[in-house]
């Protein structure tokens, strides 16, 4: 999953107004900026096969400390526990330390049966929605939709920025993704882990973009 993870991250601005989206989306999307440092450092590895999935040609053979459910639980609480020393925000804390984990709820979703309990352990989960071009598009697009509507409703722009910019990375993602599905299989793994150090960038633009939106007033 690619936009359903960014989904997660706007909205969860609704339940948790005080972190920045940059840390919102550090956090949706923590297990994929730590997996290509992994990946380059030959800690893990995956493999180039077209077909292996009707979505994706990525075959992920060892991923167990950037994508295991209890490694994401400990990046989880380590984020969480790292926002609130700087910000003493609990619930922001809360929220994001749930986030990390939505990621490999997500991915259980849509991977097939290669998602890691525990570092180690044998047994790999997977519903496999990515056998299924259209159904994944379908439900990525709608969670991602609904979540941009959230954000929208749980924030407003303080200036011209702040409502250009959103929709300009808004747009972005969303463009990756429909270019994800056209392009052809990548040339190399290091291309791939090389490339995927770029969401990096998306969390510098979402921690800009929201400093130039402000928390929506309840009504009444």
């Amino acid at each position: 999953m690619f936009i359903g993870h960014f989904g997660a991250a706007f909205a969860a601005k609704r339940g948790a107004p005080r972190p920045s989206l940059g840390w919102l989306f550090t956090a949706c999307q923590f297990p994929d900026l730590i997996w290509p440092i992994f990946v380059l450092l030959g800690i893990e590895r995956f493999r180039i096969e077209p077909g292996n999935t009707a979505f994706t040609p990525l075959a992920f053979d060892h991923y167990p400390w950037s994508h295991s459910l209890l490694m994401d639980l400990v990046w989880g609480a380590a984020l969480g526990a790292v926002y609130f020393a700087l910000r003493r925000d609990s619930r922001g804390a809360l929220v994001i330390a749930a986030l990390v984990v939505s990621h490999w709820v997500l991915d259980w979703i849509t991977h097939g049966p290669d998602m890691p309990l525990v570092p180690g352990g044998g047994t790999k989960l997977g519903l496999g929605l990515w056998n299924s071009v259209a159904a994944t598009v379908l439900i990525e697009t709608v969670i991602y939709a609904a979540a941009i509507f959230v954000y929208l409703r749980a924030t407003t722009p303080r200036d011209r920025i702040g409502s250009v910019g959103l929709w300009t990375l808004a747009g972005l993602l969303l463009a990756i993704s429909a270019a994800n599905l056209v392009s052809p299989p990548p040339p190399s793994v290091n291309a791939v882990a090389g490339t995927s150090l770029g969401l990096w960038v998306f969390v510098a633009f979402a921690a800009w973009v929201d400093r130039h939106r402000a928390p929506r007033a309840p009504v009444g």
